[in-house]
């Protein structure tokens, strides 16, 4: 991790990684732990109070309405209709879109955190719901694993139907629909993809490479992920100015490397060898 974390930081990043490491991890924990290292005016009674608006939210569902279908359509009377969470293409250029007390608050944000906002909702209240993880847009699924009723909360929950859900896919990566795409998505996996999100965002904007830094380093403490995030946050440490602990991510990158491409590895050692250079 960066080496010159504040106090506050790492105790965050520390119940993170523990919360990450949960034998039943919490959704809504992790994204509000996540959500305070990228808002610094985020505290306890923040977190605490979007905690209890989420549980406010779900005892105003009917009381178990019955069918996957029915939970459905109650959630989008609730939380489209009623309570206006929804998103816009322009919410996918607000960091505070990936942000969930923000979401919460702004009743906006990204289909994923629209979806978290849904399936904390919903799972309070009782619902048999999960996320689903469609290529290039998340949706929520009411029922059991292939008798799904989905529903996008990025539309204000609108039901749909297999062809909907076939459009999304195609748009996404022009094939079909496969049914292991409908699969529930894990908490932890989740968290990853919005953590790529905000990733994906701090990359158009070269002024906010903090935020990347963050990303990359608090993906880096979930039990699974990408290898090649320690190269992209080598890369990032260099780019701040900070080359020695830059090189020393990159060699040690370079040592994994080399053990299956000893020629990518050669150069990761020449990106760390220029890294050292700039100290001179």
């Amino acid at each position: 991790m960066s080496p010159h974390l504040s106090p506050r930081s790492t105790e965050l990043r520390r119940r993170f990684a523990e919360e990450a490491r949960a034998e039943r991890p919490d959704l809504a924990q992790l994204c509000l732990l996540l959500a305070a290292q990228g808002d610094a005016s985020l505290d306890e009674a923040g977190m605490d109070a979007v905690q209890m608006e989420l549980d406010e939210l779900a005892g105003r569902l009917p009381y178990r309405p019955g069918s996957p279908h029915d939970w459905a359509t109650a959630c989008a009377d609730l939380l489209g209709a009623r309570t206006g969470f929804h998103g816009t293409p322009n919410d996918y250029q607000r960091l505070e879109s990936s942000l969930l007390h923000e979401v919460v608050r702004r009743r906006r944000g990204l289909p994923i955190l629209l979806s978290v906002v849904w399936l904390e909702v919903a799972r309070r209240a009782g619902a048999p719901v999960c996320g689903v993880a469609l290529p290039g847009h998340f949706v929520v699924g009411f029922g059991p694993a292939g008798e799904q009723v989905l529903a996008d909360p990025f539309d204000g929950g609108r039901v749909l139907t297999g062809a909907d859900a076939q459009t999304l896919v195609a748009g996404a990566t022009g094939g079909p629909l496969d049914p292991s795409m409908l699969r529930p998505a894990d908490p932890l996996d989740v968290v990853l993809r919005i953590l790529n999100n905000i990733r994906a965002w701090a990359a158009t904007r070269p002024e906010r490479s903090d935020v990347a830094l963050w990303a990359v380093e608090l993906s880096l403490l979930l039990p699974a992920h990408p290898a090649r995030l320690r190269y992209e946050r080598a890369q990032l440490l260099v780019r701040r100015g900070d080359f020695v602990n830059g090189a020393v991510e990159l060699e040690a990158y370079a040592d994994v490397v080399g053990a299956v491409d000893e020629n990518a590895a050669e150069s990761v050692r020449e990106q760390a060898r220029a890294a050292r250079a700039m100290l001179n």
